[in-house]
Formats: C-alpha cells, structure tokens, sequence
C-alpha cells in the first residue's frame, strides 16, 4: 500500500456527529464525564464496591460507568456522582447551527 492510497479526513472533535449519531452532543459529554469519573476511580483505586461506599452511588452504576453503557444516565445524575467524588464541575455551553448531513465528512 502507498501512502497515495490513504485519505485522512479531520474529524470535527466529536466522533459521535463525525459518524452522524443524532444525539453526538449529548453523546460526547456522556463520555467526556464518564472519562473523567473512570479516570477519578484508577487513580484512587478504588472498585465499583468501595466507590459504592464512599459515595452511595449504586455499584452497578460505577460498572455501567465502566463499561461506557451510559444511555441511562442524564448529565446531572453523571456531574452529581462527580460531586459524590469531591470534583466540582463547570459547564460551558457552545450553539451553534447544525450542519447538514450532506456538509459533514463521511467515513468509510
């Protein structure tokens, strides 16, 4: 293969929107703050069981957390767990026009 063959396309910073999701925005914060809760629990070391009792948030909660299945949650339950981890959060909210499918790049 020569590297005439590859075409590298810019994402747009959000994977979610880049692959068309309809909710990327919503998405992508999801999983900014799920990071940040996962990052929070390795560097303490703590299980999803003693973050359970440090916390009161449910066990399955910090497992679902951890394995990215975060459908179920709402951005203020997820900054609230982050406040149970002695994290204070600031938002900053961006609008903007969204782009038509036809204006945003297509992956393969």
């Amino acid at each position: 293969m020569k590297n005439d063959d590859i075409e590298l396309i810019r994402g747009s910073g959000n994977v979610f929107a880049d692959f068309g999701r309809p909710n990327a925005g919503l998405e992508q914060a999801r999983a900014i703050i799920a990071a940040k809760i996962i990052n929070i629990l390795d560097d303490r070391g703590l299980t999803t069981r003693e973050a359970e009792k440090q916390t009161g948030v449910s066990h399955s909660e910090f497992s679902r957390i951890r394995n990215a299945q975060l459908r179920r949650f709402t951005l203020d339950r997820m900054i609230t767990i982050l406040g149970k981890l002695d994290q204070d959060v600031e938002v900053n909210v961006t609008f903007r026009p969204r782009q038509r499918i036809a204006e945003r790049p297509q992956f393969l």
